[in-house]
């Protein structure tokens, strides 16, 4: 299972009114580490499908929302609850990392 992309013109449904916690990975294709983290926020959104939604929005195609949400580097991910960012992680993890950043939305 893939994250599924948001755009600036989907985010506020999919991400602001969403019903519980949204992750949004927001990344590039010319980033290697995006590429890295990917499958494993993929196997994260896998396993936890009723805890967790995990979305990827391109910085390069979204400029306005990586502005919004001074994304500087990437990946960048943040988890939105009830249209506000809960927690931000910057940068490549391995996946028992993400998982205890993620611990709370993830019990």
């Amino acid at each position: 299972m893939t994250a599924k992309a948001t755009t600036s013109a989907t985010f506020e449904q999919d991400v602001l009114n969403a019903e519980g916690p949204v992750l949004v990975d927001f990344w590039a294709e010319w980033c290697g580490p995006c590429r890295m983290v990917s499958p494993v926020l993929d196997e994260i959104a896998a396993e936890n499908p009723d805890k967790l939604t995990v979305l990827k929005l391109n910085v390069d195609e979204n400029p306005d929302l990586a502005m919004k949400y001074q994304i500087t580097s990437i990946p960048a991910m943040k988890v939105f609850e009830k249209g506000e960012v809960k927690t931000s992680i910057i940068g490549a993890k391995p996946k028992f990392a993400l998982e205890q950043d993620l611990a709370t939305y993830l019990k």
